[in-house]
């Protein structure tokens, strides 16, 4: 049976871990130090790092976790064949897989570029987990560093076409600033305003709002949501978009979202 540990960094970073109990892969560290602090309190040996993209809060502790390696210079880096990251053993793009036999975990390969440019995503489809690095958010999406509106809007809609139970590992707690703009965006969707309520409550809590769900996303995200009247409307009438063209209004969402307070 495999799990997957949810590990805090920096001010609001999450590190997975993914294992069976002895073996363990992680994903996106972008610091060592609580990475190797939850390998020793769950007694785990790491057989493998999968990289989604080349930001330093992703890949930043890759160096230290490869010295501490238990067969050091043996341990498999996966990272996206079109960005820029050191220390990688094999390099993927759409379509690879993924197999890290001690796990018997098989992951799929996406190319979900806007966020960067090589953004890659990764699958375990028997699991039905997505970790999908800065693409996409609880409530929304990363910010366009080197992409074109086209490039991620196509990207989000390869990721809203997985399975509407498919549990969403992002990288950050941005969900309860990514619902205010939600709201902002969409103030009529019922479900969205019943989901601020509940995610408001696990932060009060002190509890992480991740993993989510495809449908869920899907049901309260205004970038897997570009196609929706509504938010159109929403658009047009803050002059922000003419027509109904979904990578405009994307286009339109994320400008805004980047000003938002």
């Amino acid at each position: 049976m495999l799990n997957v540990l949810t590990v805090p960094a920096f001010n609001d970073n999450y590190l997975w871990i993914i294992h069976d109990g002895s073996h363990a892969a992680v994903v996106d560290p972008g610091d060592a130090a609580p990475i190797l602090a939850a390998l020793k309190a769950h007694n785990l040996s790491l057989v493998a790092i999968l990289l989604t993209h080349h930001h330093a809060d992703h890949v930043g502790g890759v160096p230290a976790l490869l010295q501490h390696a238990n067969v050091p210079g043996n341990l498999p880096v996966y990272a996206p064949r079109n960005d820029r990251i050191a220390n990688v053993t094999q390099l993927l793009d759409e379509g690879d897989t993924v197999r890290i036999p001690q796990l018997d975990l098989t992951l799929s390969v996406l190319d979900v570029p806007g966020h960067t440019l090589g953004h890659i995503a990764y699958v375990a489809k028997e699991q039905g987990w997505l970790f999908c690095g800065d693409t996409l958010f609880a409530g929304g999406c990363g910010r366009m560093f080197e992409g074109t509106p086209e490039l991620f809007l196509s990207s989000l809609d390869k990721l809203a076409a997985l399975p509407d139970d498919t549990k969403v590992f992002c990288a950050h707690e941005y969900t309860l600033s990514n619902l205010r703009f939600a709201l902002a965006a969409e103030p009529d969707n019922a479900a969205l305003a019943v989901r601020m309520t509940e995610e408001q409550h696990k932060r009060d809590q002190d509890q992480p709002t991740v993993p989510s769900f495809i449908g869920l996303e899907k049901a309260t995200n205004p970038f897997l949501r570009t196609r929706e009247p509504a938010i159109v409307k929403r658009l047009t009438a803050e002059a922000r978009v003419q027509g109904d063209d979904p990578v405009a209004v994307f286009a339109a969402l994320r400008e805004w979202k980047n000003n938002f307070r």
